[in-house]
């Protein structure tokens, strides 16, 4: 054997061995890539298997009646805008002025903020189905139309039907947000909400819910969007009844079935408030809602904020708190969830419940966002067909934004 016949076979030899160490390599890290996903999947095999994680929570998703005049003065100490309203060191904001790269200002003029009332409570009417949340009790002679009842909306219609448009509830804020001061003068909000063949009685209910209890000055129109409603009741009869509400409210319709997102830019498009709040359907307002969301967009106008979603029992409509130790998240299949606030969230609040969360992603049809800033991150995105990609898409557009702007 010749010096280079054996080189030839000891490269030859190196050269195989080279190939098995990188096959096998690769199949090490095929398998850890493997134990890593099946560690933090929600969802894998087709028989769903880990579908759940532990902290994950599935998401669930008439004559007018006289309002009591609000009569009730805010505090004239205002909380000093340049001060974030938990602490939080940061950037100071001066009113008027601070605009971030490439976009809107931060601060708002003065000039566009309104001094704002406290809305007065809904008293309940005691005797009433439903007051101050509690469930509704139907009769046993009654079952049967209420089990017919439920198949037009999935939910329990004859319930609904029996509850006040205006009916009370519980004050379920935590004590500490009950005694929290905010801006003397906040923005102005338009309400968008959008509907395709909902009930009459909750969609009134969600209406005077907002009406009751918002600050009136804060409060400057509610848009109504009939996404291609079928329900004769929903047509002039709706139209009618809403031009004879104390705030500004009327329908939009589309020309044809568009889905929840470009009914919801449809609804956009015809704002007037500084800020615009989306909503659902079929939803209550509760004690102080809207005055948190536009605090904190007043300190900064590229801050998105979401409420804590409660939940409205489809059977009884008894009015159920949800927990405040969960924030928005999504799994590997892009899939919004609900899951437990980690420890270093809690840490960085000081454990006060009262303080936002900063959340990986939001709920994407409930909220409040700066007008200008809706449109400054591209607003929804026109070809979504059906609700869910909301929630991300929205997230994922702030996040980007944010990118950018750094």
């Amino acid at each position: 054997m010749t010096f280079s016949t054996f080189t030839r076979k000891m490269r030859g030899r190196m050269r195989s061995n080279t190939c098995r160490i990188v096959l096998l390599t690769s199949l090490v890290w095929v398998i850890f890539d493997f134990v890593l996903i099946a560690r933090y999947s929600d969802c894998i095999g087709k028989d769903g298997w880990r579908c759940k994680r532990s902290g994950e929570y599935d998401v669930e998703l008439p004559n007018a009646e006289r309002l009591v005049d609000d009569n009730q003065l805010v505090d004239d100490n205002e909380i000093n805008t340049e001060k974030s309203l938990d602490g939080d060191s940061g950037g100071a904001l001066i009113m008027g002025q601070g605009f971030a790269p490439g976009g809107i200002s931060m601060t708002y003029p003065s000039v566009v903020l309104k001094k704002w009332f406290l809305a007065p409570s809904v008293q309940e009417a005691k005797g009433k189905p439903g007051e101050m949340g509690k469930p509704v009790k139907i009769p046993a002679d009654m079952k049967d139309l209420m089990k017919e009842k439920f198949k037009e909306n999935q939910f329990n219609l004859l319930a609904s039907d029996m509850i006040s448009l205006n009916r009370s509830l519980t004050d379920v804020r935590h004590e500490g947000c009950r005694r929290k001061h905010y801006a003397s003068k906040l923005p102005t909000t338009s309400i968008v909400i959008v509907f395709h063949n909902e009930a009459w009685t909750t969609l009134l209910r969600t209406v005077w819910s907002v009406i009751n209890r918002s600050p009136r000055a804060l409060l400057k129109e509610i848009i109504l969007v009939d996404d291609a409603s079928e329900r004769d009741f929903l047509g002039k009869q709706l139209e009618e009844y809403v031009a004879k509400l104390p705030v500004k409210t009327f329908v939009l319709r589309t020309e044809k079935r568009s889905g929840l997102i470009r009914a919801r830019l449809l609804g956009a498009e015809h704002v007037s408030g500084e800020v615009i709040t989306f909503l659902d359907a079929h939803c209550e307002c509760t004690e102080g809602w809207l005055e948190p969301l536009l605090a904190r967009i007043v300190q900064n106008r590229r801050t998105v904020v979401c409420p804590i979603i409660d939940v409205i029992s489809d059977e009884s409509f008894e009015y159920i708190t949800a927990s405040d130790s969960t924030w928005g998240g999504f799994n590997w299949k892009l899939n919004f969830r609900w899951y437990r606030v980690p420890s270093r969230e809690m840490a960085r609040r000081n454990n006060d419940r009262t303080a936002p969360l900063r959340t990986p992603t939001m709920a994407g049809g409930l909220f409040s966002i700066d007008k200008d800033y809706f449109y400054e991150i591209g607003s929804y995105d026109e070809g979504m067909d059906i609700w869910g990609g909301e929630n991300l898409e929205m997230s994922f557009r702030e996040l980007a934004k944010l990118r950018l702007a750094m």
